[in-house]
């Protein structure tokens, strides 16, 4: 972190997040080498992963993960986007190898897993921008004529699946919206489908779940709006099309020809009702979606608690779109 002060004033932190980030008041940010959850990672080799640079411009990197022993000759490929309010989290945190880990044998799937931009360094539209660059190395993959054979030995270009969590999921959504139905852009890549976990959506007015959650939620309000504060482009408000997909400036998704969105929200998460109107107005216009609450979670329930029973019912769930899907 570099200071510049100006006299004996030194400065002093006017925001921080989780403990991993601080943003100081002459615009300087110290951000923790190590990860906000601090959990064991469970690798007991099940699983084989190993990491690929997608853009060497921002060094960004992706980790790939397969099973071991895979069921399959050809294994479709499933993409999990971190979350983290577009301001924290890495591919390399262990709820996220976990996750990742837990995916890659359930599923019976490649899974890949970027890394995008962090804001307030670089603010939005820059994860998403990352995130359409981390499908294009895909294609580029499929494309290759010397190809990472760890990768195309194994992956069925043809059944591609595209999942967020939080922040993620707000990704996914724009590259659904972006990509269209059957992702011609990405030909020989074949998007199936893509998986909204507690999508990160936000808007200049409050919804009832967002005014009336608790403080103690692990995703208080205070928080939303922190995170809010310092990625979305200076000047611009929560109804940005990247961040309200139903906001003044917003492209009518009625129109569009969409991919199959399976969305999940947990009961007592402060972001269920934006996820859920989501949800109904797509529906309401002939999209294939699917919505799925379960009641009384929390957000992130799934990767904080990865072996409960609610975590095992949305694997669960998250199977059978996947195979549903694929046919």
């Amino acid at each position: 972190m570099s200071n510049i002060t100006t006299g004996a004033e030194q400065p002093y932190e006017v925001d921080g997040c989780r403990g991993v980030l601080r943003v100081y008041s002459d615009g300087s940010i110290w951000r923790s080498s190590d990860p906000s959850f601090k959990v064991p990672v469970h690798d007991d080799g099940s699983v084989v992963w190993k990491d690929a640079f997608f853009d060497s411009t921002h060094d960004l990197h992706l980790r790939l993960y397969k099973p071991a022993s895979p069921s399959t000759t050809k294994l479709p490929i499933f993409y999990y986007i971190h979350g983290g309010g577009f301001c924290i989290g890495s591919r390399t945190w262990p709820n996220c190898q976990n996750y990742c880990f837990k995916l890659a044998l359930e599923l019976q799937a490649v899974i890949i897993s970027p890394d995008y931009r962090l804001a307030p360094e670089n603010r939005l539209p820059a994860a998403i921008e990352d995130g359409y660059m981390a499908v294009k190395w895909l294609q580029a993959q499929a494309m290759s004529e010397e190809p990472d054979t760890w990768l195309t030995d194994v992956a069925d270009f043809s059944k591609v699946f595209i999942s967020g969590d939080s922040a993620g999921g707000n990704i996914a959504h724009n590259l659904a919206v972006r990509l269209g139905a059957g992702s011609p852009e990405l030909a020989p890549v074949l998007v199936r489908g893509y998986v909204l976990l507690a999508p990160y959506f936000g808007g200049t007015v409050k919804s009832k779940s967002e005014a009336e959650g608790p403080k103690a939620a692990f995703l208080n309000w205070e928080l939303i709006d922190r995170f809010w504060r310092l990625s979305i482009p200076i000047g611009e408000t929560t109804d940005h099309p990247l961040v309200n997909p139903f906001g003044p400036q917003s492209r009518s998704l009625e129109p569009l020809e969409l991919d199959p969105i399976l969305v999940v929200m947990g009961g007592s998460d402060l972001l269920k009702d934006r996820a859920k109107d989501y949800a109904e107005r797509l529906q309401n216009w002939g999209k294939d979606i699917q919505y799925v609450e379960f009641e009384g979670q929390q957000h992130g329930f799934f990767t904080i608690n990865p072996n409960s029973e609610p975590a095992t019912q949305l694997m669960q769930i998250i199977k059978t779109f996947v195979v549903e899907k694929s046919t």
